[in-house]
């Protein structure tokens, strides 16, 4: 059997932010991600129309990696990691 280093093994952290408008998605975002693990992942769920470019800007001003972001209509996926 293959030991795979923590990141590869737990799961991402999910956070249901929708209902909250700017600034608290960003906030609690940054919260949440402080406290992962490193390598760890966050998916966060929002549908506040700021949140996908205040949460990146959140990111890249502290470190966190953006991997991911889906548009849709009602709400709005982000994926982040903890480097």
């Amino acid at each position: 059997m293959i030991d795979l280093p923590e990141e590869h093994t737990r799961p991402p952290e999910e956070l249901d932010l929708r209902g909250l408008k700017c600034p608290l998605p960003a906030l609690f975002a940054r919260r949440a991600l402080a406290r992962l693990p490193k390598g760890g992942k966050l998916v966060v769920v929002t549908d506040d129309p700021l949140a996908p470019v205040d949460i990146p800007h959140m990111c890249w001003r502290e470190g966190y990696e953006v991997m991911g972001t889906e548009l849709g209509t009602g709400a709005t996926v982000l994926i982040l990691k903890k480097p």
